[in-house]
């Protein structure tokens, strides 16, 4: 997303320094009243320079949001209201916003730092959200009535959270004016990433490795994992790469996909991933199906490389990331 700014000019800036150095005197330390006198001309010049820069600060700005709607939002927001699948985007720049979405983040390593964080559910609820009094909302939707409904509350804005990591940081940096703390984030981000990703490869990770994501939801439904969660995580420059059939669903722009298994070993990599569900049922569909013939069968399962990852801890967001730099080395060791 790209963000269109319009910041209005400051204003008072030169009065306030020809008042200081009017308070300063001579440059020999003289001037037409006394110490005392000069130090308080000096305090009240200073106020009113400080007084007319905060005058002249913006209120507003224009931003572009995902759906490039111009949105008259808050320079400077305070009270957040975030409904989205990234919550820990917003934590690694140091923001808690007032009110999102609680139950996604249940069992995550998020939950701790939620407990002052009003639930908003999901649809958002809008009574819910007018009750918080939020000066900024930030929705992962295209749907037009929902924004519609809550920019009544406040100036909403539409965020894509199957973005890439580096386009969600720089989009709410540029969003919150956070920009240099989004920045300092990912090359800090990266450096731990790479060093990462070499160390597995000392460990043995071969170049062109694949890597593969399933999991169950209620109903019998198998599904693989694209542009959404862990896969964002393990598909990086250096990391694994996709399947055939699971790069062209990321291609399409899609999160995941329903498939059945019969077709499960066209995207089974080298590598595969469970995430284990969070109900009795799913889980019980996942056990069915490691002890399938289709299943048994798979190189991945031959050679011991399958991983089980409990599905509240595979987010993509930047909090969750962090986690799994350190997390993921040791998964792939046991």
């Amino acid at each position: 997303m790209n963000q269109a700014g319009k910041w209005y000019k400051t204003i008072g800036i030169v009065a306030a320094i020809g008042a200081v150095l009017t308070a300063c005197g001579t440059s020999n330390g003289t001037s037409g009243g006394t110490p005392q006198q000069t130090a308080q001309t000096g305090k009240a010049a200073t106020g009113a320079g400080i007084e007319n820069k905060e005058a002249a600060a913006p209120k507003t700005r224009m931003f572009e949001d995902w759906k490039k709607r111009q949105v008259e939002i808050p320079a400077d927001p305070k009270r957040i209201v975030f409904s989205g699948e990234t919550y820990g985007d917003l934590l690694a720049l140091g923001v808690n916003a007032v009110g999102t979405y609680l139950q996604p983040l249940k069992g995550t390593i998020l939950e701790s730092r939620v407990n002052q964080v009003a639930d908003i559910g999901f649809p958002i609820n809008l009574e819910k959200t007018l009750e918080l009094k939020p000066d900024l909302i930030i929705i992962a939707t295209s749907d037009e009535k929902t924004v519609d409904a809550l920019n009544k509350i406040a100036p909403t804005v539409t965020f894509d959270t199957f973005a890439t990591i580096e386009q969600r940081m720089t989009t709410l940096g540029q969003m919150l004016g956070k920009q240099q703390e989004a920045a300092k984030w990912l090359d800090a981000y990266k450096l731990k990433s790479d060093a990462m990703w070499k160390k597995l490869r000392d460990a043995g990770m071969k170049q062109d490795e694949t890597a593969s994501v399933f999991t169950y939801y209620p109903g019998n439904k198998l599904y693989v994992m694209a542009g959404a969660g862990l896969p964002q995580f393990l598909y990086q420059q250096n990391g694994f790469k996709p399947m055939d059939k699971t790069r062209e669903l990321i291609s399409q722009n899609k999160g995941f996909s329903l498939i059945s298994q019969e077709v499960l070993q066209e995207y089974a990599g080298d590598r595969i991933f469970i995430l284990t569900p969070a109900t009795e049922e799913a889980r019980k569909s996942t056990d069915d199906l490691m002890k399938t013939r289709i299943w048994n069968e798979l190189p991945a399962v031959k050679n011991g490389h399958v991983y089980v990852i409990p599905i509240e801890r595979s987010s993509s967001d930047a909090t969750t990331r962090e986690w799994m730099i350190d997390e993921l080395p040791k998964l792939l060791a046991k």
